[in-house]
């Protein structure tokens, strides 16, 4: 497995973009709204790459993993942590995240934090073993219940 940094040099979004709706389409008809890696396209997908910091991850030729980040005044956002469902488990999530705590420090940010839908219980359980601790909720637009999580991890 070998992580890359993700920018204006990437030349493979289509396998990006399909990694992404591959890794997260466990999620529909579990989650209410749907999740918003729907919303993305080749266009958004390389604006996302020049607006935050990307990293990726290959196993051989083979794009297995991803992860977004954008600072923030106090942390580290993590968003679209994607990780192909076929190496699930082999520690690709583990090295985006450690990826993306290195970055933190970098930019002297004292925390990651990432947000996670409420019905997506197995993720609760895998970020807090990965030391998040859950520090808030969120409700989306149009809903009035908390439709997802915050959680955060110190460095």
């Amino acid at each position: 497995m070998q992580i890359f940094r993700i920018d204006a040099t990437f030349e493979r979004h289509e396998e990006l973009l399909a990694l992404i709706l591959y890794a997260f389409s466990y999620m529909d008809g579990l989650i209410d709204p749907p999740s918003s890696a729907h919303a993305l396209n080749l266009e958004s997908l390389r604006q996302k790459i020049d607006d935050e910091i990307a990293f990726g991850v290959s196993d051989g030729e083979r794009l297995v993993g991803c992860i977004f980040c954008k600072p923030e005044a106090d942390c580290l956002y993590i968003g679209k942590l994607a990780v192909s469902p076929q190496t699930q488990g082999k520690g690709v999530g583990r090295l985006l995240l450690a990826e993306a705590e290195a970055t933190a420090r970098v930019l002297s940010l004292p925390a990651l934090r990432l947000l996670t839908r409420i019905e997506l219980t197995g993720n609760h359980r895998a970020f807090a073993a990965w030391g998040f601790i859950q520090s808030g909720t969120m409700c989306h637009p149009g809903f009035t219940r908390p439709t997802a999580i915050e959680m955060r991890k110190t460095l």
